[in-house]
Order: C-alpha cells, then structure tokens, then sequence
C-alpha cells in the first residue's frame, strides 16, 4: 500500500492495531489477503493504512464504534483473531479512538 486512506470529513473512527510477528509466514499472508477482501465489503469501512518493519501498524478507519463491533465479531476475521494469538504475533495491542480533527499537506 502506497497511498493514504481517502476518510471523509470528521468525526470517524481509527482502530490501531500494532504488533511484532513471528518471523515465519505460517498462512498469515494468506489470511491477510483474505482480512482486506472482507474489509473491503464491510458496512462502515473507510480504508486503512499499513506499515510494517520489525513493528507493524495497521490503521483502519470506520464510521461508527458499531460498525467496528460488528467487524470484530465476523467469524472469519475471529478465526484470524485466534490464529493471530496462538501463531502469528509475539505480542500486539489494539487502541481506537475517535478521529475529530485532519489535515493534509502535499508537496506539488
């Protein structure tokens, strides 16, 4: 991903999700592909940002704390979740808060 998330105007929400993986894939590629085809069809989803080195950060964007509620609870992404702690992750940490105030710049 090299472009940031088109939000709309505030308020919205951001999920942070930032984590430490195990060095070995194990399926996460896989599961990941598969997280951001059903975000993608997601009632509330506004788009995410993503970087990864030795720390990972994942920002997704919603437009309602229920809309996140009912992310978290997708079977699918709840079996990713299981996964996530059983295999994939040394250790993560998941925040959200309530978006108030953006601003851009660009350099033409």
């Amino acid at each position: 991903m090299n472009s940031f998330a088109n939000t709309p105007k505030p308020p919205y929400y951001a999920v942070i999700f930032t984590s430490v993986k195990i060095s070995e894939d194990m399926g996460y590629s896989k599961m990941s592909k598969r997280m951001l085809e059903l975000l993608s069809r997601q009632e509330g989803f506004l788009g995410f940002e993503s970087a990864r080195e030795e720390l990972g950060i994942t920002v997704s964007y919603w437009d309602s704390l229920d809309s996140i509620k009912k992310w978290k609870s997708n079977l699918e992404h709840k079996e990713a979740q299981r996964k996530g702690r059983e295999i994939w992750y040394k250790e993560y940490k998941i925040r959200i808060a309530k978006v108030e105030q953006d601003y851009d710049f660009k350099k033409l």
